[in-house]
């Protein structure tokens, strides 16, 4: 195994401990277990613990610097172009990890446990929400928007609910929402939300009472 292979099984293992524990309750003997090496090779890569938890946070915030940027198609589903469009950040989430993916947990857990890294994942998040909305709102594929910040918040919130309420949501759909049968469902609503809105058209003189009368 080279030294590369084995760094890269213990930043693997990590993420999915951290994400199943929490980074407090995992020891740096349980990730070199799960990693299959010594826990001296564990801090001959990374010095310690906390070494380690600034590489993990490193390596997710490329694998979701990486989604946003790198895929032309999910840019294009995303700014609500092509046969494929979504309309929703997450469906390109459900789409670059597989299911079983830690990455997802792993968010969840710093967010709920007012973790400072999680608050800079979702501030980077929004952050590169907004770069891609007002690319497409130049190419003319999204509506010009005087916040685009709220917008891409919005948005972002959207789609961080699948990972905040992943389990709940799946009991009350019947489906995990960040599987692919689930991800199809979901972003089919965010597309048609986000293009033809929620509420239906009023007449701006109509009276309570005349709307009322059947």
């Amino acid at each position: 195994m080279s030294p590369q292979d084995g760094r890269t099984r213990i930043l693997d293992a990590a993420l999915r401990l951290f994400a199943e524990r929490g980074a407090a309750a995992t020891t740096v003997r349980d990730i070199a277990a799960a990693a299959e090496v010594s826990p001296a090779n564990v801090l001959h890569h990374f010095g310690s613990k906390d070494g380690l938890r600034e590489a993990v946070d490193a390596h997710v915030e490329t694998l979701v610097e990486r989604m946003v940027e790198g895929d032309p198609a999910h840019r294009e589903a995303i700014g609500g172009a092509g046969e494929d469009a979504t309309g929703s950040l997450a469906e390109m989430f459900g789409t670059a990890f597989p299911p079983d993916s830690p990455l997802p947990a792993y968010l969840r857990r710093l967010i709920l446990d007012h973790d400072a890294r999680g608050a800079a994942f979702v501030t980077s998040w929004i952050d590169q929400s907004e770069r891609l909305l007002r690319e497409f709102e130049q190419r003319g594929t999204v509506r010009p928007s005087d916040d685009s910040r709220a917008r891409a918040a919005f948005v972002v919130a959207n789609d961080l609910a699948l990972l905040l309420l992943r389990e709940q949501l799946t009991t009350a759909l019947g489906t995990d929402p960040l599987s692919p049968e689930g991800m199809t469902r979901w972003a089919a609503m965010a597309l048609d939300t986000y293009t033809h809105g929620l509420y239906a058209d009023r007449d701006p003189h109509a009276t309570a009472t005349e709307e009322e009368t059947p």
